[in-house]
């Protein structure tokens, strides 16, 4: 017989916590009104929408010690789990180009343009992208290296990644910086992806690019230390509540003095970042495993652990449903025209409410649409899994 793998439930919802909160981030009405604390930082500084990737991908590694750690133990099994490992980490790099590419070869099609024109253009990295990548390269860590090694493994990773971003001169600059477009990371992302197939937004640097990648495999392997932590059986609830919020709170006052030297920055994902952000989802864990899974306060739960257990799911949906809509071509009195989503938005939402508020509200109609249609799946238990 198998060891069941245990669930906890203050991981579902503090991960669907942070879903939901992505879904809300990324869908605002209009990106030109956005409540401050729903927008990213200008470059340097962490905002609370900031923290929402690093909270994700730390999630996936407490997932990964919790899922794996029977395989972990039985040598036998290695090569099968990193296998299933590496072929989730492709669907999930797959799921997210499509997202990429797909309103691309749409539109080629209604102008009558080749669809290999899309895949010139095309952005190769995203979030989806650096969650396959990040999941299947942690995962083989995992397997493969003794627990405290995977400790040392995270401090050279941020170390490495300090060093190179702040004592290598960029070429063609002539010396080391942090700055949007002359940083270490946005030479490479422009010598290996190219501007085209970066981020649109910035055309000259990725906030998923390459070197940064490095680093987010940091941020899981945070998480994974703390997944084999709150797996222990021979330490009571109490004292893994304690020592988490222990480390939690060190990590946070560490990646603040850090930031000192080493900015906070979520699209560089700096040394810093990791640490603080780390910290801060520790403490995030240990507060909801002691309230939910220790206590036994369970009833507030199910609006996030149902977006919890399908966060891929929706994740991937809540991106491709505006893509699809805005397909929709709507002719406006004036005779312009504009996507059936825009102009559903502006008719129904722009004249009742100030822009800033009719963007929040919105974003909070979007949360709450796929709220309805992710408790129908939760109540049949469909779970979809990558």
């Amino acid at each position: 017989m198998t060891e069941p793998k245990p669930r906890l439930l203050s991981l579902d919802f503090f991960r669907g916590l942070t879903v939901a909160a992505m879904i809300l981030v990324n869908n605002p009405g209009s990106w030109g009104h956005i409540y401050a604390p729903l927008a990213h930082a200008e470059w340097n500084g962490c905002t609370p929408t900031d923290l929402i990737f690093p909270f994700f991908l730390w999630i996936v590694g407490v997932s990964v010690a919790f899922a794996m750690s029977s395989s972990k133990a039985d040598p036998h099994t290695h090569q099968k789990t990193i296998i299933k490992a590496i072929k989730r980490g492709i669907i999930l790099y797959l799921l997210g180009f499509f997202l990429a590419i797909f309103g691309k070869i749409i539109s080629a099609i209604i102008d009558g343009r080749s669809i290999w024109e899309a895949f010139q253009t095309v952005r190769l990295l995203g979030v989806l992208q650096r969650i396959g990548i990040v999941f299947i390269i942690s995962s083989i860590i995992f397997i493969k290296v003794a627990n405290k090694t995977i400790f040392k493994i995270l401090i050279v990773i941020l170390a490495l990644y300090w060093a190179l971003m702040t004592f290598i001169p960029v070429p063609g600059v002539g010396y080391p910086n942090l700055e949007k477009e002359t940083n270490l990371a946005a030479w490479i992302d422009r010598g290996i992806l190219t501007e085209a197939h970066t981020w649109a937004s910035s055309k000259t640097w990725d906030p998923e690019g390459i070197l940064s990648t490095l680093p987010a495999v940091g941020t899981c392997l945070f998480g994974i230390l703390v997944g084999v932590w709150m797996r222990r059986k021979d330490v009571d609830n109490a004292t893994k509540v304690a020592w988490l919020f222990t480390a939690g709170i060190a990590s946070v006052i560490l990646g603040l003095l850090w930031d000192l030297q080493f900015p906070i920055n979520k699209a560089l994902w700096t040394s810093s970042y990791v640490l603080y952000a780390g910290g801060l989802a520790s403490i995030g864990l240990a507060l909801c495993y002691w309230i939910i899974d220790v206590q036994g306060y369970k009833k507030f739960t199910t609006p996030f652990v149902v977006y919890g257990v399908n966060a891929i799911t929706v994740f991937f949906l809540a991106g491709l449903m505006p893509r699809v809509l805005n397909l929709i071509q709507i002719t406006k009195p004036d005779g312009t025209k504009t996507g059936l989503l825009v102009r559903f938005y502006e008719t129904c939402y722009t004249p009742f409410f100030s822009p800033i508020n009719a963007s929040l509200v919105w974003a909070i109609t979007y949360v709450l649409g796929f709220y309805m249609l992710l408790y129908f799946m939760y109540k049949k238990n469909i779970i979809i899994k990558v």
